[in-house]
């Protein structure tokens, strides 16, 4: 695990094992550094950003990155853009989880390629909505869920980033929307029978609207149906699979055994968990 710890009251120093973050035979390392700041009163964005930036440190040249889409993955899309426009990164290329992912990612000057062309993904970087104790997510209330899982499926590492809000004891936990993507094709017939698969946890499923109260379209032409459970779901393996089973079910919220590590930021610092 790790810690951050305010060493003045200018000054906040982050301990934490090497970003490699794989669990294996080879011993974990420790760094510190030191950042200076106005105030130890860091805002949320400022710690995102923090722990943003540490993610990225996990980069090396060479690599195939999948980027990340919301608030915090912006933050180390960002990052990555200033690396490079510096020359302190380079021979790196991304692939983008959404459309204004890449639309950042461009205005960066980040290379971007494919799945096509490159099937093979060294590091993702992403934000999650909820995290559980055993480092499983549920992400997509940024509507991007289908090219996030496809990417980060395929990503030998996948770190996530998230403020410590997001930290649930059970997957559903936090009250909040737990969104599957579906086609727009009877939509509701799929909607009844989503809520109906977990009535036993209270759940409440609604269709995704946007500002003008029209239904939400994803990046890829599909609806999302946001489901709300009054207690955490059991058995997330077992809820994936039965979502999964219905027809017109494009894909879920529930990201399951594919992060290795997860930073999150909070009022009292940083803590690093692995795998």
């Amino acid at each position: 695990m790790a810690s951050l710890s305010f060493v003045s009251p200018s000054h906040l120093t982050l301990r934490t094992p090497s970003i490699a973050l794989r669990t294996g035979s080879s011993p974990r390392t420790s760094v510190s550094f030191s950042v200076k700041a106005q105030s130890v009163a860091l805002s949320q964005d400022d710690l995102k950003k923090l722990a943003a930036e540490k993610a990225v440190e996990a980069i090396k040249p060479g690599m195939v990155l999948g980027l990340g889409t919301g608030s915090t993955a912006a933050f180390a899309v960002d990052q990555i853009g200033k690396l490079l426009s510096s020359g302190e990164l380079y021979d790196i290329v991304g692939i983008p989880t959404s459309k204004r992912t890449e639309e950042q990612a461009r205005s960066l000057g980040i290379p971007l390629v494919a799945l096509d062309t490159h099937p093979r993904i060294d590091l993702a970087i992403d934000g999650a909505d909820e995290v559980d104790p055993n480092l499983d997510l549920v992400k997509g209330r940024g509507g991007a869920l289908l090219r996030e899982k496809m990417v980060e499926a395929v990503a030998e590492k996948f770190i996530v980033v998230a403020d410590d809000t997001k930290l649930v004891k059970g997957l559903g936990g936090s009250g909040l929307a737990m969104p599957v993507e579906v086609v727009q094709f009877c939509w509701n017939f799929n909607l009844i029978r989503l809520q109906d698969l977990f009535k036993e946890f209270g759940c409440d499923a609604k269709l995704r609207v946007d500002g003008d109260g029209k239904p939400y379209v994803t990046d890829n032409s599909n609806y999302i149906i946001d489901l709300y459970f009054k207690n955490p779901l059991k058995d997330g393996f077992a809820a994936a699979k039965e979502i999964g089973k219905f027809q017109g079910v494009v894909e879920h919220g529930l990201f399951l055994g594919m992060a290795t590590s997860v930073i999150i930021a909070g009022k009292n610092g940083v803590e690093v968990m692995n795998k």
